[in-house]
């Protein structure tokens, strides 16, 4: 990563990889040397604009402070180079107003966490992503040089198999449960006591709660698969779609597939053989992804 190619004004180099449940920021003096990461809240643009500049400023916060060598500048705005992968920057009108709210950066690029995530995974080679967190897309960049997508429509409307997507369908047979369109179980009744312990609590917190709390929830469809299975079968479910979209970005089957995210991860050692066959560990992260970008 050449960051002493970068104008002599532009002293650091960041690079954000934004979601639907964390920031994380890695900062990169001119020499190469890595001042530090921080993290912080979500910063996906479906839960707002400001809320995504005011985590990603924090994250970078967290990663200088205290860390800086002598001699060198304290970062602010005007002396660094901002990579942004965030959640939701495929949306055009999203994207245009992320953009317009630049504090003042010295040169800005954003694109959405799934291309950084993909730059990073491949070192910039061809290859396909599949990232199922709290969202669900697929990215590939063929050897011509284009990009192919498959899902990252998202949450609730798409983003099928994602943490989010696992944890409202966990609630809705909760629900079921409850008025007697399905039997309770392990999973309904854990569910049912992480929002609050009573139906009316359980209707409160669907009505506050957004793709991350409903992404909280998958922990307990994991732990209570093996006893439950309602919980197998929406873990079944997620891996089918996982699948889909590797296939969806790759038909033949030729391109390596980096597998990422914390419900993709898990389901990884799952996938069926021919999709399992390509998946190859990742070169980079996002945020490797974000810095190049910067960069370019």
């Amino acid at each position: 990563m050449h960051v002493e190619l970068l104008p002599a004004h532009i002293h650091y180099a960041i690079g954000i990889d934004g979601g639907g449940t964390s920031t994380r920021a890695r900062v990169v003096h001119r020499s190469g040397v890595v001042v530090g990461e921080g993290k912080a809240g979500a910063s996906g643009l479906t839960q707002g604009i400001g809320q995504a500049w005011r985590h990603i400023e924090e994250a970078i916060s967290q990663a200088t402070g205290g860390r800086l060598q002598a001699g060198w500048p304290e970062p602010v705005p005007a002396n660094c180079a901002l990579g942004l992968g965030l959640a939701g920057a495929n949306n055009a009108a999203w994207h245009a107003e992320c953009l317009a709210a630049d504090p003042g950066y010295a040169t800005l690029k954003l694109e959405s966490d799934a291309v950084t995530a993909l730059l990073g995974a491949h070192g910039g080679h061809p290859g396909a992503l599949v990232i199922v967190g709290t969202g669900a897309v697929g990215l590939a960049l063929l050897p011509d040089g284009q990009r192919r997508t498959s899902g990252g429509w998202g949450f609730p409307s798409g983003d099928e198999g994602s943490g989010a997507d696992l944890g409202l369908q966990a609630v809705n047979l909760t629900q079921r449960a409850l008025d007697g369109r399905a039997l309770p179980g392990p999973l309904t009744r854990a569910v049912l006591q992480a929002t609050g312990g009573t139906p009316e609590a359980l209707l409160a917190w669907c009505g506050a709660a957004g793709q991350g709390e409903y992404a909280s929830l998958t922990p307990l469809i994991f732990l209570h698969e093996a006893s439950d299975p309602d919980a197998a079968r929406l873990l079944e479910r997620a891996l089918h779609q996982l699948e889909a979209l590797a296939r969806a970005l790759d038909p033949t089957h030729t391109l390596p597939l980096v597998v990422a995210g914390s419900v993709g991860q898990r389901l990884a050692p799952r996938l069926c053989a021919l999709v399992g066959a390509c998946v190859v560990p990742p070169q980079g992260d996002a945020m490797d992804g974000a810095l190049t970008l910067c960069l370019q």
